[in-house]
């Protein structure tokens, strides 16, 4: 039960964040969607996330671990089919340099938005759960 709650806290900071970095991630500006969104989250890594996983490992393997990305995106769309007032929509990337480095300007349709959305999740929970371990 620890474990779930845990989790459900880092989803929850997780989409607060991805909201605060990418413009087309939003939840209303309400805690309780929020936090609605991070337990809906959860649940769906939890209950159907495994069966997903069972059920496309041959994909899984000859992909070498790409269709989990994939399998995460579909969750995240899940998750937004169940909690209506969370969602993720097309953005456009402004662009920017730092030393040196530049990314171009890009506008993102619906479905890549739920693609880097989803990555910057998974990669923010990851972050929390190895600070916390």
């Amino acid at each position: 039960m620890k474990k779930i709650l845990r989790a459900a806290l880092f989803n929850s900071i997780a989409i607060y964040l991805a909201s605060q970095l990418l413009e087309g991630v939003s939840y209303s500006e309400d805690i309780k969607i929020l936090v609605l969104a991070g337990i809906a989250l959860t649940l769906a890594n939890y209950i159907v996330k495994p069966v997903i996983k069972i059920v496309t490992l041959p994909i899984n393997f000859i992909t070498l671990g790409f269709f989990s990305w994939v399998i995460d995106v579909f969750i995240l769309y899940l998750v937004i089919l169940f909690v209506p007032e969370f969602s993720v929509a097309g953005f456009a990337f402004e662009g920017f340099s730092y030393n040196g480095f530049s990314a171009p300007a890009m506008v993102f349709s619906q479905f890549w938005a739920l693609v880097v959305s989803s990555l910057v999740i998974a990669i923010l929970v990851n972050i929390f759960k190895y600070i916390c371990d």
